[in-house]
């Protein structure tokens, strides 16, 4: 018991062998099950005579299979009975398309307009109560999980799904669509950016350029800065009157609803930096000239305005998060806790979505090729 539990630690999967006397001694049993409640664990499972059991924690409820559910914050201990599973690689043969890993909480980021207590209520350095080495086997374990449901998706080819990017200058918007879909397969994953608009662009309303990018069944599309830009810069810098950015919130929600209405899922991440942040991530530019193509001069004139893109940014929250389309605001100067954050966000929803796989079909099994 002291052995495993010295290696318990929030987050982190533990694989050990028990001798078959512990498991029949019920009380020894009894003691070891409430000291990894106590320290956290979530889900113990028991290999005895070629069988797996599990045990929720802190409950206690036995059952035959290990739950399938996700597994809320903490530790997951794995005690090994048998002598059948020789390797790791055996035990974790055992468990193909079981979910592991712990689940990263986000409830608090999500916006409700009826409660949003506004940007300086968020800790952009929350990390969560993780270590940057707790996170690794995490992110890892979502992006494995973010690749399989994307294929799913693809394969499927109906769901659709919109994934909204939006952050102050060196946000971090990039890196967050280079880490979380990494290993996603690039013919259902499009990316578009929202830069300063084109002649032709002008020409027409400001959400045309907008609806062309939208994702087709099977496909999910990453907007890196969006429709929001109009009502963002174009408020900041006044290059158009109130009363005609105020106004576009109600085209904005309604726009995301008839995008809803036909089939569309839509998550919207706002990455929450620190000014000081900000003025770190500048500098590094300016000092690494192999960065240097990512800076512009034009970026300290907007710095100077950061107390007008934070007000403006939290106008945009609460106009237009909603329960079809909600904004979440995540914490974004630690990049490894904003990259789990916002994995899990997808994994979730991804789930909700697209977690069914193909079943047989009947006319291929036991067909064989001559």
């Amino acid at each position: 018991q002291t052995k495993l539990l010295s290696h318990l630690r929030p987050h982190r999967l533990v694989i050990t062998r028990l001798g078959l006397h512990q498991l029949t001694n019920r009380v020894l049993t009894r003691l070891l099950l409430q000291k990894l409640a106590d320290k956290r664990a979530k889900l113990v499972l028991f290999f005895s005579e070629g069988k797996i059991h599990s045990r929720n924690l802190p409950d206690g409820h036995l059952s035959g299979e290990p739950d399938r559910t996700d597994l809320a914050t903490a530790t997951i201990a794995k005690s090994c009975m048998s002598p059948a599973f020789d390797s790791v690689k055996q035990i974790y043969a055992q468990f193909q398309g079981v979910r592991m890993t712990a689940h990263v909480s986000y409830d608090e980021y999500r916006v409700d307009p009826a409660t949003f207590a506004g940007l300086d209520s968020y800790d952009q350095n929350a990390d969560g109560g993780l270590t940057k080495d707790d996170a690794k086997p995490i992110f890892r374990a979502l992006n494995r999980r973010v690749e399989a449901l994307q294929e799913n998706l693809y394969a499927h080819g109906k769901e659709k799904l919109l994934f909204v990017l939006q952050a102050t200058d060196t946000g971090g918007k990039d890196g967050t669509i280079r880490a979380v879909f990494d290993r996603t397969n690039p013919q259902g994953v499009h990316v578009a950016s929202f830069k300063k608009p084109t002649s032709e662009e002008l020409a027409h309303d400001y959400l045309w350029r907008i609806h062309q990018h939208t994702p087709a069944g099977g496909n999910i599309t990453v907007f890196n800065r969006s429709h929001y830009e109009d009502v963002l810069i174009v408020r900041v810098r006044e290059l158009v009157d109130e009363s005609v950015w105020r106004k576009r919130y109600e085209h904005i929600r309604n726009f995301e609803q008839l995008l809803v209405d036909e089939g569309t899922t839509i998550v919207k991440i706002f990455l929450h930096i620190s000014k000081d942040e900000q003025r770190e991530r500048l500098q590094a530019r300016i000092d690494d000239p192999t960065k240097h193509w990512k800076f512009e001069l034009g970026d300290l004139e907007e710095r100077k305005l950061w107390d007008d893109y934070q007000a403006a940014f939290g106008d945009m929250l609460t106009e237009t998060s909603t329960a079809d389309a909600p904004w979440f605001v995540v914490p974004a100067n630690r990049k490894w806790y904003r990259n789990i954050v916002i994995s899990q966000i997808l994994v979730d929803t991804l789930e909700r979505i697209a977690a069914d796989e193909f079943p047989p079909d009947p006319e291929l099994v036991g067909l064989t090729i001559t």
